[in-house]
């Protein structure tokens, strides 16, 4: 079984319902390719950075679970023809990278509280 993210942009006009509807049919293909459904963040309404389909906002939900690479591939094909789904990206998270979400805006290697760095200081 390998991690995975699935990040998915759904129409900005579906029902709240509606949405938990398509998450909901996910886990169920999870489960029942053997996988685990570990997380579910809903990261709201956001403008896009250009219209698609005549839209200009959508609503992303990102997923994290362990699957098989078979199971990953019917999500897939499962989301190609969801007309609710905008777009979708499925990732594999690293071995050891972080299990929560990085915060938007943080960089790679940002540690909460620490200072910028000044690369005159002699150690």
């Amino acid at each position: 079984m390998t991690d995975y993210e699935i990040l998915l942009l759904l129409d900005p006009e579906l029902a709240d319902e509606k949405q938990a509807d398509v998450v909901g049919r996910l886990r169920t293909l999870i489960e029942k390719g053997g996988g685990t459904f570990e997380r579910h963040d809903v990261w709201g309404r956001r403008r896009l950075a250009y219209p698609i389909d005549k839209k200009e906002e959508g609503v992303y939900h990102l997923l994290s679970f362990t699957s098989s690479p078979e199971t990953l591939d019917e999500l897939s094909r499962v989301l190609k023809i969801d007309d609710d789904v905008i777009r979708h990206m499925a990732t594999r998270r690293p071995q050891g990278g972080p299990s929560e979400p990085v915060a938007v805006g943080a960089a790679i290697g940002d540690d909460a509280g620490a200072g910028p760095v000044d690369a005159t200081e002699e150690e």
